[in-house]
């Protein structure tokens, strides 16, 4: 790099900041409105010139010069950051059934305050990789992958290497703070290209488009994403403002801000309108240059979505209308049965190589015993398949007229194919399972799933590394993981000291893990992610959630009997008791660290020691607002009616509850009561 000691002149200011000003609008041109400005070879020349300038004066680089996008240095690793809005998935409705069910539910969500003509925007739903991106005074400074909704990953370096996405907003006065959502994906003939490539250099080939952009945006090196050349549709702008009433304001805001906005979308006036938009793009979707897998209808008023508000996992305001996937004949070759984590045994059907929606398949689900004895499958037949979902390849049904002569019926094994113990199937479920907590395959799945990033986080440990753990006899459960040392893995295949001592040492982070990463590591059936994090804040230690009743688990706002009787009977096996102790003892986390930030003494707690439970529709507030204002309020909300519950708060069509909490005289508040109780202590 040329280095120059003298200032530089307000010439030369000048002339960068106008070299850099022309070579963004070319690439806006040209990245975004596809109507290049400027021939490549004239692009290439200022894009040169803007470098070498650059070069020469160093202090004038601006972190929205076009030559910060691609950055110089692979990233060590990821950050998990937390989102500054939640990112929230969308709910799927599969026809215009479940379409006109959900407009009804939020009709009645509503109540009286319903406006009279909603309009809905509908999108096209790309298939691609979900991004958070965040702009301070117009200057991108962060993008996050969606991660659970909560959290994810920090890849802003990764961001800045896709031409689409500005790194500078084009406004002469922007807002202090913008947050932008948008879908990254990549274009059919790029994901093309790159399974060549990667054929060629022997590497596995990507399933999709989406798995790639996914697999492209945590790549460590920018570089590698800036030569696979993502494409960003912006699709929701978070921006306070009194000029934006509806959601057609902001794709508009969007495109002059510099973003790509979906040229397809259209603003519908009824959901006759929205069919009539789904219905044509069923077959034009077919010729577009990227993957879309359906429609996502939104209603268009700003101020209808805030009244709308989220549930725990979905906004009510919009819902994603999916194509049904498609569907190709093909036979039977063989059928496998894999062992889960939880003993689960599910028959896979080994198929003749077929090409579905992209990709090419050899292997799909069937369920279980119960899908089995529906389809009648016999080995040779042949059936058709479809993707589930457009990801999971599934059986789905038999054409009976097309059987060989002596096939041979597929039924479920009566001994486990991994430890050969007895399997068992109980009337209450569809599943066949191993019990056998020794068989290796339960071993390795609850291994792999302890160390994955939502739970334990342990960096290194793969399914190729588990299986020789777990072959070694070197790990029998997840606390063994915590005894290993540098000699035992020095014996394992292809295992490097280096590579030793990274795993020991991302072995030793995960103790760091708090105790709701630690809860859903442990693999208890039906506890997720955020089941995991409710159960937690209630329970905040392993002893507590032990020693609490069928009753009391399920009393926690959000935790279902089917939640509740699965923790409680996993803490009444004895096994699992001392597996918690050993983790203890190896380090773990399994108490929730109390904040370190000191309270305030002054704030007020109108609902100390007060319990509540919440029934029917309330007129403003959704239930987790008015969950949030009771904890914040210092009161606890619970999902059961008992004596000890101290308000009912009251909304539109309550269920039964109200009949219960009348026969045990338990006081009634309605919305206004509420926040009139909450005014009036001036909190």
């Amino acid at each position: 790099m040329i280095v120059n000691h003298q200032t530089p002149t307000p010439e030369i200011s000048q002339k960068l900041a106008q070299l850099r000003l022309t070579v963004q609008r070319a690439s806006y041109a040209y990245y975004v409105l596809d109507d290049p400005i400027m021939e490549d070879g004239v692009y290439d020349r200022l894009y040169r010139e803007l470098q070498e300038l650059e070069n020469q004066y160093p202090e004038l680089i601006s972190p929205d010069s076009p030559t910060q996008r691609v950055g110089e240095k692979p990233a060590a690793q990821f950050q998990s950051v937390t989102h500054n809005i939640p990112l929230y998935s969308l709910e799927n409705a599969f026809n215009m059934a479940e379409l006109q069910a959900w407009d009804e539910k939020w009709r009645r969500f509503l109540g009286d305050s319903l406006p009279q003509d909603p309009k809905y925007i509908c999108e096209l739903k790309i298939d691609g990789s979900a991004i958070a991106l965040t702009y301070h005074n117009g200057i991108l400074v962060r993008g996050v992958t969606r991660g659970d909704g909560v959290t994810g990953e920090d890849i802003t370096q990764n961001v800045k290497t896709i031409r689409s996405i500005p790194l500078k907003l084009h406004l002469d006065n922007p807002p202090p703070v913008v947050e932008v959502r948008g879908e990254a994906f990549l274009s059919n003939h790029i994901f093309v290209q790159i399974n060549q490539e990667r054929q060629q250099t022997g590497e596995p080939l990507f399933a999709n488009p989406r798995n790639a952009a996914a697999g492209t945006l945590r790549q460590l090196d920018p570089r590698i994403v800036a030569d696979r050349r993502l494409d960003f549709f912006a699709y929701t702008l978070h921006l306070d403002s009194p000029n934006l009433h509806d959601h057609w304001d902001c794709l508009e805001l969007l495109q002059k801000m510099g973003f790509k906005v979906n040229p397809n979308r259209q603003l519908c006036q009824s959901l006759l309108e929205v069919q009539q938009y789904f219905d044509a793009w069923d077959t034009q979707r077919r010729e577009l240059p990227y993957m879309t897998d359906g429609v996502v209808v939104k209603l268009n008023s700003l101020s209808l979505q805030k009244q709308l508000g989220e549930t725990r996992k979905f906004p009510r305001w919009a819902i994603a209308l999916k194509y049904p996937a498609e569907e190709l004949p093909t036979k039977i070759i063989s059928v496998t049965f894999q062992v889960g984590r939880t003993g689960a045994l599910t028959p896979v059907a080994e198929l003749e190589p077929i090409q579905l929606a992209g990709t090419t398949v050899k292997r799909a689900t069937l369920h279980n015993q119960d899908r089995l004895t529906e389809l009648d499958l016999h080995i040779g037949d042949t059936v058709i398949v479809r993707k589930a979902g457009e990801i999971i390849p599934e059986v789905v049904r038999v054409l009976p007229d097309l059987r060989p002569t002596g096939a041979k019926l597929v039924t479920m094994p009566t001994h486990c194919p991994e430890c050969g113990e007895t399997v068992i199937k109980t009337p209450a479920e569809a599943v066949t399972r191993c019990i056998n907590s020794s068989c290796p395959a339960i071993v390795r799945g609850s291994i792999i799933h302890w160390c994955q990033r939502p739970a334990l986080d342990i960096n290194g440990i793969g399914e190729k590394l588990v299986q020789q753990l777990v072959d070694a006899q070197l790990v029998r459960s997840v606390a063994d993981l915590y005894d290993l040392n540098m000699d035992q893995l020095l014996e394992l295949d292809r295992m490097g000291e280096k590579s030793a001592q990274k795993i020991l040492a991302a072995i030793a982070t995960s103790k760091q893990q708090p105790w709701h990463r630690v809860l859903y590591g442990l693999g208890i059936r039906h506890v997720g992610k955020a089941n995991a994090q409710l159960l937690a804040q209630n329970f905040p230690s392993c002893q507590s959630l032990a020693a609490a009743s069928s009753a009391q688990i399920e009393g926690v706002y959000g935790i279902g009997a089917e939640i509740a009787t699965s923790v409680y009977q996993w803490f009444q096996n004895p096994a699992n008791i001392s597996l918690c102790d050993r983790l203890q003892q190896a380090g773990l986390q399994l108490t929730s660290v109390p904040s370190t930030a000191p309270k305030s003494t002054h704030q007020a707690q109108p609902f100390a020691g007060k319990t509540f439970v919440l029934t029917g529709t309330l007129p403003t507030l959704s239930r987790d607002q008015a969950k949030s204002m009771i904890e914040n309020a210092g009161g606890k909300v619970t999902n059961s009616v008992t004596k000890k519950v101290d308000y009912l708060l009251l909304g539109e069509k309550p269920g039964s509850k109200l009949k219960k909490a009348q026969d045990l005289a338990i006081a009634n508040l309605s919305e206004s009561d509420f926040l009139a109780m909450i005014k009036s202590a001036n909190f």
